[in-house]
């Protein structure tokens, strides 16, 4: 089974058409592809995240990250050296790779760093001030009249 069928819940919801195409985007993905370079991705904090990539021998120049529409883009294409034979074994990958990861929504790359071999990438949820729960204030004795704001007349 690799299609699923959301037309249930198109019928009592709005907006969740990207849900559907993250879950057939997943189904679809090739294994083969996943391998390479590794990575974890780690929580930490309430709103804190972390990506981190096993990309030995490349350098800050030859990695981009990107972040475009809930998409976070992760490249690297490894310069061309001069072998001249002598490598008798090469057993380190640096092949070029493109990893792609969805992000949710509100979710910021704060920061990148290359350490030791390992691509850090720090992600961060920042919900802004008018999508978080808010106190409403009861107020107490007769209730006030409600407030017309704009109000259209019969043409």
């Amino acid at each position: 089974m690799d299609r699923f069928d959301f037309s249930p819940l198109f019928r009592s919801t709005i907006g969740f058409d990207r849900l559907t195409r993250l879950v057939d985007a997943a189904a679809r993905v090739d294994n083969t592809a996943l391998a390479y370079p590794p990575y974890n991705i780690e929580k930490t904090g309430e709103d804190a995240y972390r990506l981190t990539m096993a990309v030995a021998g490349f350098s800050p120049e030859e990695i981009d990250v990107t972040v475009h529409e809930n998409a976070l883009l992760v490249t690297g294409k490894a310069k061309k050296e001069d072998e001249n034979g002598r490598y008798l074994h090469r057993g380190i990958a640096r092949r070029a790779f493109e990893r792609r990861f969805s992000l949710a929504d509100h979710i910021q790359v704060t920061g990148a760093s290359l350490d030791n071999g390992l691509l850090h990438v720090d992600l961060v949820r920042e919900v802004p001030e008018a999508m978080k729960p808010r106190t409403i204030k009861i107020a107490g004795g007769e209730p006030t009249r409600p407030q017309v704001i704009d109000q259209k007349t019969a043409a």
